[in-house]
């Protein structure tokens, strides 16, 4: 007899998991997966207790629970021993909501936005703060800084600048009449669909949406749907939620509205310029902590005197502070006063600053340091996989 020649079938990729010669060892796995996951469990109750007592040994100083900057020292470690395979972008989902859970047991907090709930404002704030938050809606932008001034709410999310259309100028005013600080800031890429209860373009005769998402999708909107009304709306929010009921009508807003309101999405990515992104803020009552902030924000005024602005910015200039942002507003009830405002890549709350900050006074007729905090991430929620850089990273 001859003898039976034996090979071994190496198992592939995409191999059947009912194949006979798996299921042994698909057990084994898939034990050792259950039993990780009580590990994890146990790791994260542990972690949450840890942060109950950071809470309790904080209480008696009356301090916030939002810590950006040490949010930011955590990613930074994870990022640095980091060996993989879990991206750091995934770990930087993971831990948005092991924060949020981490912020909700030391005390639960009230987020104040742009509502209604959808608003590009809303979503932003969730990829920020995570979900383990009371999010409360606004009719309007002074109505979130006016719940965050009176603690109605803790934090507010504020747009302040668009990458396309620039600064959002009632944002800006709005530091002006109410004492808050900048505590976070984040980078969001504001992409375009068009939602629906409809199935097919062809059916739909109305388009909804906010005046400046309309503008956005123009080219689109004649290219695709030339013969359709286009009705603006307060957001674009409300223009989804009116859609919902009316046949033949579409929205033009936040691919995931279609989630939250049962809709259907019959297009994509339809805004004419793809690279739009705007900045949103994250505004508190009290001034973000932490040494080694990224990034200052300045409000001030000066002098109606030759000079003045120049030597402000001398200042600045001579301690090889980078500028990246310098804007005038109109100063309420004084006509052709201006206040400016100044973005600056360094942190000008340490003790390092303190005789510039000094010198400023000293220069300007008044001076508010809207806060130091972390430079924000770039976040990118409209591609085929979810994606997070850092501002270097994003530059790459």
């Amino acid at each position: 007899m001859s003898e039976e020649k034996k090979t071994d079938t190496p198992v592939t990729a995409g191999a059947d998991d009912n194949s006979v010669d798996n299921l042994p060892r698909l057990k084994e796995v898939r034990k050792e997966i259950d039993a990780t996951d009580l590990e994890l469990l146990e790791l994260l109750n542990r972690r949450a207790s840890l942060s109950l007592e950071v809470g309790k040994l904080k209480r008696g100083k009356q301090d916030v629970v939002f810590k950006p900057f040490r949010e930011k020292e955590v990613l930074d470690n994870l990022r640095t021993n980091n060996e993989g395979p879990i991206p750091i972008e995934h770990l930087r989902f993971i831990y948005r909501e092991i924060f949020s859970s981490s912020r909700a047991l030391q005390r639960p907090q009230r987020v104040a936005y742009l509502g209604p709930e959808g608003t590009f404002s809303y979503f932003a704030g969730v990829e920020f703060l995570g979900s383990a938050v009371d999010y409360i809606p606004q009719k309007d932008l002074n109505a979130v800084f006016r719940a965050v001034a009176n603690k109605e709410c803790e934090l507010g999310v504020i747009p302040l600048e668009n990458s396309l259309h620039g600064s959002v100028g009632q944002s800006l005013d709005l530091f002006m009449e109410h004492d808050l600080y900048i505590e976070a800031e984040l980078y969001c890429r504001i992409s375009h669909s068009l939602l629906t209860r409809e199935k097919l373009l062809a059916d739909i005769h109305t388009v909804y949406s906010h005046p400046q998402p309309l503008g956005q999708c123009s080219h689109w909107l004649r290219a695709t749907l030339p013969n359709a009304r286009i009705i603006p709306t307060e957001s674009t929010a409300a223009a989804a939620r009116r859609v919902q009921e009316e046949e033949g009508a579409a929205a033009i807003g936040h691919g995931s509205l279609a989630d939250l309101l049962k809709l259907n999405i019959l297009a994509e990515h339809i805004e004419d310029m793809q690279d739009n992104w705007t900045r949103f803020v994250i505004v508190g009552s009290k001034p973000s902590d932490g040494e080694g902030q990224d990034k200052t924000s300045l409000l001030f005024t000066v002098p109606d005197k030759p000079g003045a602005l120049a030597k402000v910015l001398n200042i600045m200039a001579r301690e090889g502070l980078n500028m990246k942002k310098l804007e005038s507003r109109p100063m309420r009830g004084e006509k052709w006063r201006y206040v400016f405002f100044v973005d600056i890549e360094s942190d000008l709350s340490t003790e390092e600053y303190e005789q510039l900050i000094t010198e400023l006074h000293a220069e300007c007729q008044s001076l508010r340091i809207l806060g130091s905090y972390p430079a924000g991430q770039y976040m990118d929620f409209t591609k085929g996989s979810d994606i997070a850089t850092t501002p270097d990273e994003q530059n790459k």
